[in-house]
């Protein structure tokens, strides 16, 4: 027995011999590891003695750090970024739906400034820039080497200012210079409309409004319809959507579903991860759903897209989206700043990462390209004359005035769907899925 109480005594002296062996060289390299950090904030603080001290010209000691700051923040990934007390401002007055510039959502890819989408209605949509673009110039100064923030603060100014952009787009063989006049923007976070039996909501950003507008919109439209059985559908439209706040997309994925998840988001730690699941209360009463994606549709817009395709509430049509599945949280700093640092990623309810992905469609439908005579061509054919327009042409005397007058508003709603298809041939696509299945009936 003595023998047997040594020997584990024994063990339990090698065990702490070997533990501390062991825990010795790890305690050593966390020790290192400090100095080097130490280390290299004196290098940091004698950098900028020197700079202050010996620069050509006097700097400002301010900007001076901030620029350190937001070059730490940046080399991470192209969404972390400092915000200075202005810009953080300016940040919160974007999330309410109201701000002054082109109205532009943009991104920096391999060095350069990429356009990921226009804001419908605003100053740089009107003017015809384009989800892809890069911009390479502003007013003639390139944006080459500037950090994001730097090229955003070149493209703003005083409202109704001038602005002259080239940008570098796919298919165009010369760089193209997009005049544009910097103003207001306000932004209608959802504009709805009837297109035949179909309502049609179209979803530009995701802020504050965004919930509240889409439950306001789908409620005008299925009361002018006249009531849910006199629609075959609805479409969700997100192309140049480019996201905004995750709130509001789980609840417009919400307003589509019944139940399951919606969204999760995992960041580094286990423990920081959460999941996001609809309530029941489908404010469409479950009809078919198509949801309209292309390349300037991101985060926000994707989350939602994911969502809905997961769960095959809805059918994707369009091109593939952007790829941003990655979460931002704005964190509060001293001085009015604030600081945007990659906290998460986020994925859809199947498990999947649309990180530099995107969400790919179910039926990939592309937007053809229309070059201005092509359009002049549409015009003259929907406006053709007819024998009734021709001065003193007999009537037809085989129908009676209600029957002609039904066959003319069937004979416009042809010709306006047939417009639709030259317009907009993905919107157009989407509502003739909408009319298919609803030919088939319910199903069983």
């Amino acid at each position: 027995m003595k023998k047997f109480l040594m020997a584990a005594a024994g063990g339990t002296l090698a065990g702490l011999v070997i533990t501390t062996q062991v825990a010795a060289p790890l305690l050593a390299q966390e020790s290192a590891k400090t100095t080097d950090v130490y280390q290299q904030l004196d290098l940091f603080g004698d950098i900028f003695e020197r700079i202050r001290a010996q620069y050509v010209e006097e700097v400002d000691e301010g900007d001076l750090i901030e620029a350190a700051i937001n070059g730490m923040l940046t080399s991470l990934d192209p969404h972390s970024s400092y915000l200075s007390p202005d810009d953080a401002a300016d940040m919160r007055v974007q999330t309410r739906g109201e701000f002054g510039g082109l109205g532009i959502e943009v991104t920096q890819e391999d060095g350069f400034v990429k356009v990921v989408s226009p804001i419908d209605g605003t100053p740089a949509d009107v003017a015809g820039v384009e989800a892809g673009d890069f911009i390479t110039h502003v007013d003639g100064e390139s944006l080459l080497g500037l950090q994001l923030d730097e090229a955003v603060e070149m493209m703003r100014g005083p409202v109704g200012s001038e602005i002259v952009i080239t940008v570098a787009r796919e298919g165009a063989d010369e760089p193209l210079e997009i005049s544009i006049i910097r103003d207001t923007i306000k932004l209608t976070a959802v504009r709805s409309r009837i297109e035949g039996k179909t309502v049609v909501l179209r979803l530009t950003t995701f802020n504050d409004q965004t919930y509240p507008n889409l439950e306001a919109g789908i409620a005008k439209q299925v009361e002018e319809a006249g009531g849910m059985d006199k629609v075959n559908g609805f479409i969700l439209d997100l192309r140049n959507n480019p996201g905004g706040l995750l709130t509001q997309a789980i609840k417009v994925s919400d307003a589509f579903l019944e139940s399951g998840e919606i969204v999760s988001t995992r960041g580094r730690k286990p423990e920081d991860g959460d999941r996001f699941n609809a309530v029941a209360g489908d404010l469409t009463g479950g009809k078919p759903l198509v949801v309209l994606i292309n390349g300037g549709s991101a985060s926000a817009s994707e989350i939602v897209a994911g969502a809905l395709q997961d769960h095959r509430r809805a059918i994707v049509v369009g091109t593939k989206s952007f790829g941003k599945g990655s979460v931002q949280t704005v964190m509060p700093l001293r001085g009015e700043g604030a600081m945007r640092l990659t906290t998460a990623r986020y994925y859809t309810p199947s498990g999947r990462s649309i990180q530099a992905l995107g969400v790919s469609p179910d039926i990939v439908v592309e937007q053809p390209r229309r070059t201005e005579e092509e359009a002049e061509e549409a015009d003259v054919k929907f406006k053709a004359r007819t024998e009734a327009d021709l001065r003193g042409s007999i009537s037809n005397d085989s129908l009676t005035e209600d029957e002609i007058e039904q066959i003319k508003r069937d004979q416009e709603k042809a010709l306006a769907a047939a417009k639709l298809r030259v317009d907009d041939y993905q919107l157009a696509y989407a509502i003739d899925i909408l009319k298919g299945l609803s030919a088939l009936g319910p199903s069983e």
